[in-house]
């Protein structure tokens, strides 16, 4: 009984990893978003019946394929250490309440969640959240430090120009949502001009909060995303090759060329003594 139970969860182990597998369960995730897409639509109502059992089917799919992947697993503990795992679960399982009248809107919502499973199962959406994530901590210093610069402009426009438009600047959280709309371009010129009917250098005040904003803090938050996706895409390269160095961290490309170079030297020096 053990045996067929090993031989069992060999079997569904390579199920899970099999390329067709995978590929079916991204088509009905994209299925499933477009059933739920259609269902906002005004469409008769044996259609609407017709979309709920093929909601069914896809729920029972997904539970389905929720099980293989769990019984698939060797270690079932560590099943649920992958984020993305549990995040599977909680889809799948929030995907089973029935759509009764008290919970109709909490079924129809997580429906709508059964989307965000493409990002687990395609590994370069993976990445990208897992980088954005790991950026969350260096953007939220940035964040901080753009809420400065707001508030300081905000105090500073709210002084000078609340006389000219006070539904604008009539206090410091208006002047922060104005300085907002600023920030975004939308029409930012239309209220230079108002200001700069009565303070005509008052275009300095908005040049320099753009080029801070728009310049300075917007780069800075790509940038700290971009490192950090680049250190995500070393990780991941070097633990398909399973490349490690000291202290367990991947190796840079820099060492790793540098080991290769080093190789070629050495296998050319073989080839000269074989010669000799």
């Amino acid at each position: 009984m053990k045996s067929f139970f090993n031989r069992l969860q060999i079997r569904l182990g390579i199920l899970d990893n099999s390329k067709i597998f995978q590929g079916t369960v991204i088509f009905v995730i994209v299925f499933s978003a477009l059933t739920i897409g259609l269902k906002t639509h005004n469409i008769p109502i044996e259609y609407l019946y017709f979309l709920g059992i093929v909601d069914v089917a896809i729920t029972v799919f997904f539970a389905f394929e929720i099980t293989i992947r769990f019984l698939g697993t060797r270690r079932k503990k560590l099943f649920f250490k992958n984020g993305w795992n549990i995040f599977d679960t909680v889809i799948v399982i929030g995907s089973l309440i029935p759509a009764s009248s008290t919970s109709i809107l909490l079924a129809r919502l997580l429906r709508v969640f059964r989307v965000l499973r493409l990002v687990s199962m395609v590994p370069e959406l993976r990445l990208l959240v897992n980088a954005l994530l790991k950026a969350i901590p260096r953007m939220g210093y940035i964040a901080l430090l753009m809420f400065v610069i707001f508030y300081i402009y905000g105090a500073v426009g709210s002084i000078i120009f609340e006389p000219i438009n006070p539904t604008l600047w009539g206090d410091v959280s208006v002047s922060m949502l104005t300085l907002f709309r600023i920030a975004t371009f939308e029409d930012w010129t239309d209220v230079m001009y108002e200001t700069m009917e009565l303070y005509p250098i008052s275009w300095m005040y908005y040049l320099t909060f753009i080029f801070l904003t728009a310049f300075v803090f917007l780069n800075m938050m790509v940038g700290a995303v971009l490192d950090i996706m680049n250190k995500e895409q070393e990780l991941s390269r070097a633990q398909s090759h399973g490349e490690t160095v000291e202290g367990g961290e991947p190796a840079s490309r820099a060492q790793i060329e540098k080991l290769e170079s080093e190789l070629a030297e050495i296998k050319g020096l073989l080839q000269k003594l074989q010669k000799d």
